[in-house]
């Protein structure tokens, strides 16, 4: 998974834990979307220097925001594929 795929996810979940008022971690971000910490983290820093959020705070900046509530809006291509189920030979 590269960051660009997560960048869209993170941005509209981000964006509807800020409009709830909950407090952020790494942690409630790795949950939510169900991928590494690893990827998150990556995500995280390439935000910050875009200046989309603010990692310290874990806080959408403006321009965040924006994004975030544009990704809300629009539907977005999922994480992962669908796993193929194996065909049994009858």
């Amino acid at each position: 998974m590269t960051s660009k795929d997560l960048v869209p996810h993170l941005l509209r979940t981000l964006y509807a834990l800020q409009s709830e008022g909950a407090i952020v971690t790494l942690e409630t971000l790795t949950t939510a979307l169900s991928v590494r910490r690893t990827d998150v983290r990556r995500a995280i820093s390439a935000l910050h220097r875009e200046g989309c959020l603010d990692a310290l705070r874990m806080r959408l900046t403006l321009r965040g925001l924006a994004l975030g509530a544009a990704f809300a809006a629009a539907p977005l291509r999922p994480l992962r594929r669908a796993p193929l189920r194996s065909v049994k030979a009858a």
